[in-house]
């Protein structure tokens, strides 16, 4: 299955919105890595590499508690 391009643009469309991601974190309970990539319906190494770059734009925070991230939203 390939990606389907905007028409009028031609870039590719974003399969797994940015803002599918953020909406994970504020609704789960206790927001993993592997809890979100569920609830987006992702890899976990694709929720693993959008959420460290959301940390890193300021997006989100995050906790590692033992070999887990645990993601915060930073307006709560």
């Amino acid at each position: 299955m390939s990606p389907d391009r905007d028409d009028e643009t031609g870039q590719f469309e974003e399969e797994y919105p940015v803002a599918e991601f953020l909406q994970a974190v504020r609704t789960l309970d206790t927001a993993t890595t592997n809890s979100v990539a569920e609830s987006v319906g992702c890899s976990y190494d694709l929720a693993y590499r959008r959420l460290h770059t959301l940390a890193e734009e300021g997006q989100l925070d995050k906790e590692r508690i033992g070999g887990t991230f645990v993601w915060y939203p930073l307006d709560e």
